[in-house]
């Protein structure tokens, strides 16, 4: 065997590996990713007016959150809906919380409280309290935001429920953050639209995962049917991807992405705030569903080994590097097409030259957070549920 033929065979095994990779990351792109994009052109060729209006009762946990009581509520309470309740979960019995609550209570009848005590001894006081609010709703339709989110339109809780039929037990809604004119303000807004071109494209591809307490739904029925939290009351984190991972399925769920049905919500102003509230997400990776991390995890995967074996290619001959340039261009346009195409469909901002950049770096701190959870994470640690 010639010394040229030991040369190129490595040359050869690397260009393997990044086509694969290269082939494996547009499979997800135009299989799942683009499936917002996909619906929304469905959508407009059904124009069939609204006529359902069942019964809904919207749940939200409220901790010390009396500006955000005062700035955001009146989007819920002031809904384009003929028959709902608003239930707010008042966490601790917060006197200043009670107050404004029963100011609010004089010009919106339909907004009533329950509280979860500040002395309950639980770690996931969060699904303590949205099972407190459940046990509450008079209605079988259940409508879940927090208390920093605001509606976008008075059409919020129409859009979401029109979803549900006989066989429908969850709705996936879209929850996104306030546009600031700042670095990490895009950096949470593009993980936000990334993480929901994920979930939503895997529901709508038959395979649903996760949702956002931000902005669900699903059936009081349901709830109590799969016995609530039960199973994942040891966790912090998990009342709302953990559970629509438990209970949901090809068949009963569904995905709404119209402007109307949005929230909003002010993102966090620094980025440690950040980092934390990525750790408690992905505190609850792990229990996924074995199909949803393999899927996942392959996507990851390969955009790892796409970037590294596509970077070393340009160190070796011209011939590779310009076929590694060339992957690079048409997964970017592709990854940019369906990117800035589900940006517009969900009434998002627009991501160009910063897509590369926060595509490398979402993955590299996912994965020192996960490391950084695997290593120091205590039992009796306790992430604040906001």
């Amino acid at each position: 065997m010639s010394i040229l033929s030991l040369t190129i065979k490595p040359i050869y095994l690397l260009l393997g590996f990044s086509f694969s990779a290269f082939c494996i990351q547009i499979y997800f792109y135009i299989n799942y990713y683009f499936e917002i994009v996909k619906k929304s052109r469905r959508k407009k060729q059904d124009n069939t007016p609204t006529t359902y209006f069942p019964p809904v009762s919207v749940i939200i946990c409220a901790k010390n959150e009396i500006e955000n009581i005062k700035n955001f509520l009146p989007s819920i309470l002031e809904q384009n809906y003929p028959y709902y309740e608003v239930i707010i979960v008042n966490d601790g019995n917060n006197f200043e919380m009670q107050t404004e609550i029963a100011l609010l209570r004089e010009k919106y009848p339909h907004l009533k409280e329950t509280f979860l005590p500040e002395k309950a001894e639980v770690i996931s006081r969060k699904k303590l309290a949205l099972t407190i609010g459940i046990k509450a709703a008079k209605n079988e339709y259940l409508l879940f935001t927090d208390a920093d989110c605001q509606a976008d339109s008075k059409y919020w809780i129409q859009s979401m429920v029109r979803n549900f039929d006989d066989k429908t037990e969850i709705i996936l809604g879209y929850g996104s953050y306030f546009a600031q004119d700042k670095l990490l303000s895009k950096l949470i807004s593009y993980d936000t639209l990334f993480i929901c071109m994920q979930y939503m494209g895997f529901a709508l591809k038959g395979h649903p995962y996760m949702g956002v307490g931000r902005n669900l739904a699903y059936r009081r029925s349901s709830f109590f049917n799969h016995k609530g939290f039960a199973g994942m009351l040891h966790l912090q984190s998990g009342d709302d991807d953990l559970f629509v991972s438990r209970v949901a399925n090809a068949n009963n769920t569904k995905v709404e992405i119209s402007h109307q049905s949005k929230t909003s919500s002010v993102p966090k102003q620094t980025f440690k705030q950040w980092l934390i509230q990525r750790e408690r997400h992905l505190s609850t990776s792990s229990f996924y569903k074995k199909d949803t991390l393999r899927r996942i995890g392959l996507e990851n995967l390969s955009r790892g080994i796409f970037y590294i074996s596509t970077l070393a290619c340009f160190f070796t001959s011209d011939i590779l590097c310009l076929i590694a340039l060339g992957m690079l261009l048409v997964r970017f346009s592709i990854q940019a097409t369906a990117i800035n195409l589900s940006a517009k469909v969900l009434n998002e901002r627009n991501f160009y030259l910063l897509i590369p950049l926060f595509d490398i770096i979402i993955p590299l701190f996912n994965l020192l957070l996960l490391i950084h959870n695997k290593i120091f994470y205590k039992k009796n640690h306790i992430y604040n549920w906001k």
